[in-house]
C-alpha cells in the first residue's frame, strides 16, 4: 500500500473531504459513495460516516492507499 501524508491547516477534516482534498477520490460523490458503501477503513476499521472528523495523526485506508493527517 502506498502511504500519502496529507497536511491540513485546521483542527480537523471530514472524511469525505479528506478523500477528495488528496486526490484519492476524484469527486465528492465517489467519496461519498465510498464511505457510505464501507470501502473506507479508519484508524484499522471500516466507517460508514462521511462526516467522519479526522485529526493529525488519524489513518485513513482505501483502494490502496493510506491517508496519513498531519
Amino acid at each position: 500500500m502506498e502511504e500519502q501524508r496529507v497536511k491540513i491547516e485546521t483542527e480537523y477534516i471530514k472524511l469525505d473531504a479528506l478523500l477528495k482534498f488528496s486526490g484519492a477520490a476524484e469527486t465528492g460523490g465517489e467519496a461519498k459513495l465510498a464511505v457510505q458503501e464501507g470501502e473506507v477503513k479508519v484508524n484499522g476499521a471500516a466507517c460508514t460516516l462521511r462526516g467522519k472528523k479526522l485529526r493529525p495523526g488519524d489513518r485513513a485506508e482505501w483502494n490502496g492507499l493510506i491517508l496519513v493527517v498531519e
